[in-house]
């Protein structure tokens, strides 16, 4: 175990929390503003399955990953579109188009890449970015300063999503139909279209954790995410639906992660052992979802609540 704390050790393991992180935190950005408009989204595993496929195989197509993250982008935004169908317009229930959502993404997904990729190839990876001054602070720098475009752009969503949800006409709407939609359409806030727009800024970015996560790995492969999308939402109720919690519990739990690979790494942890170290994750998830009961005052009134303007 001494191994494990040694400088050189612990710098590269925070360095691996943040990437590991990343996808976390751009997923459940994207689902906190959709709840804070009082919307449910448990498919959000599937759609981040195929805006990893089809920036996977854009990349693979084109070698750009600026692309790739473009299309993992427009895949988020067409499933927001259609999952605001499904639950504004047909008024069907968000549990269960969520689960909808989620189990077309994971069969769609495999489909398309049995078909048009069959066997897993290497993409290119972004490169680090390492920030001027910042970046060569010794020790800081390379755990926090030398990261690729998607980590630093998925960190400062928080503070951008923070200052849209809190400051900005359209984030008042959004809390506001996700704590009384009748009281905000008695004062001419369009329910409907408030919640759309929620929906299609969760979903793109439910997408673009897809691409980031494909693109960081190099590859893709069936059932890539492994239930990202899922926790995602728990980190949701793990930040009190706040930006700046959900990146506390993503960090927390990249950190975690990166520090159970690392102690598998240097062998400290092997077998059996090992094997319930990789639960490790998973327990996070469960404890954060038992934070749920005691933080209920803080979820949105109209959380899976529909509206309808005809009562």
């Amino acid at each position: 175990m001494s191994e494990f704390f040694t400088l050189s050790v612990l710098v590269a393991t925070f360095a691996s929390a943040m990437r590991l992180a990343t996808p976390y935190l751009l997923a459940a950005l994207g689902e906190t503003v959709g709840q804070r408009s009082g919307v449910l989204n448990l498919g959000v595993d599937g759609v981040m399955l195929l805006g990893a496929f089809f920036a996977y195989w854009t990349v693979l197509e084109t070698d750009s990953r600026l692309l790739g993250v473009a299309v993992g982008l427009g895949v988020g935004l067409t499933m927001g579109a259609v999952y605001a169908t499904v639950t504004l317009v047909f008024k069907a229930e968000q549990g269960i188009s969520g689960i909808g959502i989620y189990l077309f993404g994971l069969g769609m997904s495999e489909l398309l890449f049995l078909k048009q990729v069959g066997t897993p190839r290497g993409i290119p990876s972004f490169d680090d970015i390492k920030i001027p001054l910042l970046g060569d602070i010794p020790h800081i720098g390379d755990m926090f300063f030398n990261h690729s475009l998607l980590v630093y752009l998925a960190v400062l969503l928080v503070p951008a999503l923070t200052l849209i949800v809190n400051r900005t006409t359209l984030g008042l709407n959004i809390r506001a139909v996700g704590e009384s939609p009748e009281a905000a359409d008695s004062l001419g806030v369009s329910v409907y279209r408030t919640r759309a727009v929620a929906m299609l800024i969760g979903n793109a970015l439910a997408g673009l954790a897809g691409a980031a996560l494909t693109i960081e790995l190099g590859t893709f492969q069936n059932n890539l995410t492994n239930g990202i999308g899922f926790i995602a939402v728990a980190l949701v109720y793990f930040g009190a639906w706040r930006p700046v919690g959900v990146l506390a519990g993503s960090l927390l739990y990249g950190l975690i992660t990166a520090t159970v690979t690392q102690w598998k790494t240097l062998g400290i942890v092997t077998g059996a052992t090992a094997s319930l170290t990789t639960m490790a994750p998973a327990v996070l998830t469960v404890i954060a979802l038992a934070i749920i009961a005691r933080r209920a005052a803080d979820q949105p009134a109209a959380l899976t609540v529909p509206f309808s303007r005809d009562g």
